[in-house]
């Protein structure tokens, strides 16, 4: 049996996030399970408690589906979402955790913090979809380069369909270059 790809939700928490940030979040994480992936996040509030709890809302969610890499050294930090918390005790750096873990990312709006994780994903070569439309950094950096390490551009998606159909493609053409 294949592994199933494991895509990170980022996103600010509370203090910067907007209702129709967490909005989406929600939506796009009940789509990810839905579509046969599993979620990975910051594991605290705003975008990451939308992402994980759509997660669950999903028909076809199963205990394992979400997962968190929180700062601290206490997982009863996390969110109440999140099935598997990892907590790493390493404050922001914990954010290269979470980009490597990850098949793909996708970005909504964002502050410093995802602008990090950004850069990290842009350095390990991950898949990025930035949602635009919704402010932050996916609004800044989709469709662009961060440098020029890498011949593609992050992929900017207006919609959590076109996310999950970004994510189905990029996965075909990954796979296709394996072989």
């Amino acid at each position: 049996m294949m592994r199933r790809k494991l895509i990170a939700v980022l996103g600010s928490a509370s203090e910067n996030c907007t209702v129709a940030q967490y909005d989406f979040a929600l939506e796009l994480g009940k789509a990810l399970v839905e579509a046969g992936f599993r979620l990975l996040t910051g594991g605290y509030d705003g975008i990451m408690e939308a992402a994980l709890k759509g997660a669950k809302n999903a028909a076809n969610y199963h205990e394992g589906d979400t997962l968190a890499v929180i700062m601290s050294l206490n997982p009863d930090d996390a969110n109440d979402y999140a099935d598997i918390v990892i907590a790493s005790g390493i404050n922001y750096a914990r954010n290269q955790i979470i980009t490597a873990s990850a098949d793909a990312v996708v970005a909504i709006g964002g502050a410093t913090g995802t602008l990090s994780e950004l850069a990290f994903a842009w350095r390990l070569k991950k898949p990025i979809i930035a949602v635009v439309g919704l402010d932050g950094w996916s609004e800044k950096l989709a469709n662009k380069k961060i440098d020029e390490t890498r011949d593609d551009k992050i992929l900017p998606a207006k919609s959590v369909k076109e996310v999950i159909e970004l994510l189905h493609g990029n996965f075909g053409k990954i796979a296709e270059e394996r072989e």
